[in-house]
């Protein structure tokens, strides 16, 4: 039945055939005129000839092949990578005149075309769910893959990676069953079809929001050149060790994107921090002329994408993905000038899918049936490789039809795999939600052995005496009970970057310091390499420390506001999803700090009052902290870097500078623990006096300067810091409610979607027969809050509000 259909669309085409078709290499900017292609070998000597027939005028030109030959790409080699003509013919001969290499390539794109089939064939028969996305027709990409790229180079795709993980060396049997959602899948089932990871391959994804994988590949890319700074390299369990990588290490890190995807903003910024950092970093483009479905000329101005690194000095290579064997040659070229040190390089492979952008797609979209039927009949590159090769005699038809035979036998077995595999246990759901468990004791964390010879070897006696002396003033600082939040956390950074040397930071204006001080030294201590002044995109930065953290390191995010996290909200989410996501593979250690929150009479303005606490506080795999002093802030930061999954921190914008005290030095604070910071009297509990008070950042100040105002009226409360979010601390929550029996929340975020309206909630389906009167929240109204003070009080709450609020639940009033 399928063979019959593909006739049927063949037949359907015949008359059609050249509807996308214009002359050769037409608005591709190349060149406009045609080569005859070089004689290099005598396995090249012979091509295949086809009488030509005249076909029908073209009713629609959309997107024409590129029909390039060999010298269009060996042009662009020497005059864009300043190769030599005696270079490109080595490149062009390693694949042509090597019968190994040809049969490799046509392996590869075989098993590409047989694993999608097969997906298609069990996602119609109700085995793999969800999203599904196939490669058909793009064939000559993950056989580049497996030419020319090494088991240690990082791989990232989005999610149409089929064939990219299998290029990869990932088995083929772990993928088909990660597609039937089983536990021997690559993922243990919790990733899927656009979710394939596997670590002994170095394949890191598998991500499915359109471009959010360009500044992770940044971050893996960055973390190849601290491997060799540091002299430091993964052992066999993929942690770091104090053994150097080798003399002539090459490995880059590889990053997919379709050219749709490439006129995303993360591609100008991923450019622009490539070249700056001169990063080992490959771009490969799949342009097959679709944004999903839309025709990419319909909402992009400019497709020339291997051109959009110029303004950079990052170079580009254009080929057609028709031919595999000119894709494995001109990309290994410029493989190999990133693997030279060079800097990174984009490759734009023209190409056309073959399939929806899912089974399910119904492709309404203009032209594109018409596209994928003319293209499966006339621009399959596994049909003119066979073509071509056995034309030329390369190959006979049965050494070909041997392999491809080979090949789906693998195929079969990759079925069989994992339709026998077993489903994941329930369990391990929950299992996968933190790397660390939310009661770790981060002081019994042993330091990395490799910490001592790593500092002596990158920071300098000098450096080091100005780091010490400079931790040494603000222990003083400490001891004297004057030492701020930014400096406590300061202090802290310094402290775990000098005990961990695989920590990194990242910031805006980290060399002055940033606002609060919190990345004071950072830069000059450890050098650009780990303390990284950012461009001003925050979801730029906290896609490269994702990136970081999956190869090895520990990076801190500190933002100046935190509500500027609002552009790095893709790349929070992937952060806690991650863990999960890859089954257990990769934890994401990854801290971001910063200074939020909603003060009363901030004066700041909407944009700056905006609650991302509240924002963040739905992505799962997230430890979310809040801290109102320095001691709760230098603690909490110290676990947070520690712990081996991605935490947030923040800390109250108005009080980074005046909230001063002590600290409890050397001690790492738990990351799951609310705190009673005054507990009320006896005599108040038992009179019905006494009220639980929840809150945190800046409510915390508010309810202590009111206290005593509480109490003189005959009222008290057990007042709790709220200091982790999530998870929340209900058992310090069901403690005080047994003596109280009533509760304020006074909450830093809005009424519709707050952290309040999610701890009333739990109160209320947990605690319930507790409560003696209905929960009292004081959070911000829904709307936007305003500058002028007059109006803000309407908004934002404060201890006013509090006192008002125990008394009335005290009296009754409710």
């Amino acid at each position: 039945m399928i063979f019959a259909r593909y006739a049927i669309a063949a037949a359907l085409c015949a008359a059609t055939s050249t509807a996308f078709i214009a002359p050769n290499n037409a608005g591709h900017g190349v060149r406009t005129a045609t080569y005859s292609q070089r004689v290099a070998s005598p396995l090249m000597a012979a091509t295949l000839s086809a009488p030509e027939t005249e076909s029908p005028e073209a009713p629609n030109s959309m997107r024409p092949p590129i029909d390039y030959v060999w010298n269009d790409v060996s042009e662009q080699l020497i005059n864009v990578f300043g190769y030599s003509q005696a270079e490109v013919d080595v490149y062009a001969g390693e694949v042509e005149d090597s019968k190994d290499a040809l049969m490799k390539i046509y392996k590869a794109l075989q098993l590409a075309r047989g694993f999608e089939n097969a997906c298609n064939q069990q996602y119609m028969q109700g085995k793999i769910r969800g999203f599904m996305h196939l490669d058909n027709g793009q064939e000559s990409i993950p056989a580049l893959v497996d030419y020319a790229i090494k088991n240690g180079d990082k791989k990232y795709s989005y999610y149409r990676e089929h064939t990219h993980a299998i290029a990869s060396g990932v088995p083929p049997g772990e993928i088909m069953a990660e597609l039937f959602m089983k536990e021997t899948g690559s993922c243990k089932g919790a990733g899927g079809s656009m979710h394939i990871f596997d670590k002994p391959t170095y394949f890191q994804g598998g991500w499915a929001l359109v471009s959010e994988q360009l500044p992770y590949a940044a971050g893996a890319a960055k973390s190849i050149l601290l491997d060799r700074k540091l002299a430091i390299s993964d052992n066999d369990v993929f942690e770091k060790q104090d053994v150097a990588p080798p003399a002539d290490d090459d490995r880059i890190s590889i990053v997919f994107v379709g050219e749709g995807g490439a006129q995303n903003g993360r591609m100008a910024e991923l450019l622009n921090s490539a070249a700056k950092d001169n990063l080992p970093l490959l771009i490969l483009v799949i342009d097959n002329g679709r944004a999903i479905n839309t025709f990419t000329e319909d909402v992009a101005q400019n497709g020339k994408v291997y051109e959009q690194g110029k303004h950079y000095g990052v170079p580009g290579l254009h080929v057609d993905g028709q031919d595999a064997a000119d894709v494995a040659k001109g990309g290994k070229a410029v493989i190999d000038y990133v693997r030279s040190g060079k800097g990174p390089a984009i490759l734009q492979v023209h190409t056309y899918r073959f399939n929806g952008h899912s089974p399910a797609d119904p492709e309404h979209e203009r032209g594109r049936k018409d596209e994928k039927a003319w293209a499966r009949v006339e621009q399959d590159p596994i049909k003119k490789f066979e073509e071509k090769y056995t034309a030329n005699g390369v190959f006979t038809e049965d050494e070909l039809k041997a392999a491809k035979k080979e090949i789906l036998v693998d195929v079969k077995a990759a079925v069989k795999f994992a339709d026998e595999s077993p489903m994941p246990p329930v369990e391990l759901a929950k299992e996968l939600e933190y790397p660390d468990a939310p009661d770790t004791d981060y002081n019994l964390k042993p330091a990395p052995a490799l910490a001592d010879a790593v500092n002596a070897r990158t920071i300098s006696p000098e450096q080091m005496d100005t780091i010490n002396a400079h931790i040494d003033a603000l222990r003083e600082k400490s001891k004297a009970g004057e030492i701020s939040i930014g400096d406590a956390i300061n202090l802290a950074i310094h402290e775990e970057m000098l005990r961990d040397p695989t920590t990194t930071i990242h910031a805006e204006d980290l060399q002055a310091g940033s606002s609060y001080d919190i990345p004071k030294l950072t830069q000059q201590t450890y050098g650009q390499i780990r303390a990284a002044d950012e461009i001003i995109d925050e979801g730029h930065f906290i896609g490269k420390a994702l990136g970081e953290g999956m190869n090895g390191y520990r990076p801190i995010i500190e933002l100046m506001n935190t509500n500027f996290g609002i552009f790095g909200m893709a790349e929070i989410s992937s952060a806690g999803n991650t863990f999960a996501t890859t089954g257990g593979q990769f934890d994401m250690p990854m801290t971001i700090i910063g200074a939020g929150g909603t003060a009363p009479n901030q004066s700041l303005g909407a944009e700056h009052s905006q609650p991302f606490h509240a924002y963040v506080m739905g992505i799962p795999g997230l430890k979310i902290c809040t801290a109102s002093s320095p001691d709760a802030a230098y603690g909490i930061t110290k676990s947070m870097i520690r712990d081996n999954g991605p935490c947030f921190l923040f800390a109250p914008v108005k009080m980074m500078k005046s909230s001063i005290g002590t600290l409890d030095l050397d001690v790492c604070a738990p990351l799951n623990k609310s705190v009673l910071l005054h507990e009320a009297s006896a005599e108040s509990v038992a009179a019905g006096n006494a009220v639980t008070v929840l809150t945190y950042l800046h409510g915390v100040k508010e309810c202590q300067l009111l206290t005593d105002e509480i109490m003189e009226e005959g009222f008290d409360i057990d007042l709790i810091e709220l200091r982790s979010l999530k998870p929340l601390d209900m058992d310090t929550i069901r403690t005080s409610l047994e003596r109280t029996n009533k509760v304020v929340i006074l909450d830093e975020s809005t009424k519709s979607g707050g952290v309040g309206a999610s701890i009333s909630a739990r109160i209320s389906e947990e605690l319930f027969d507790l409560l003696d009167a209905p929960v009292k929240r004081l959070c911000m109204d829904d709307a936007p809050v305003p500058y002028a003070s007059s109006m803000e009080v309407a908004v934002v709450k404060r201890g006013s509000d509090v006192v008002k609020g125990v008394f009335d639940l005290a009296t009754g009033q409710f």
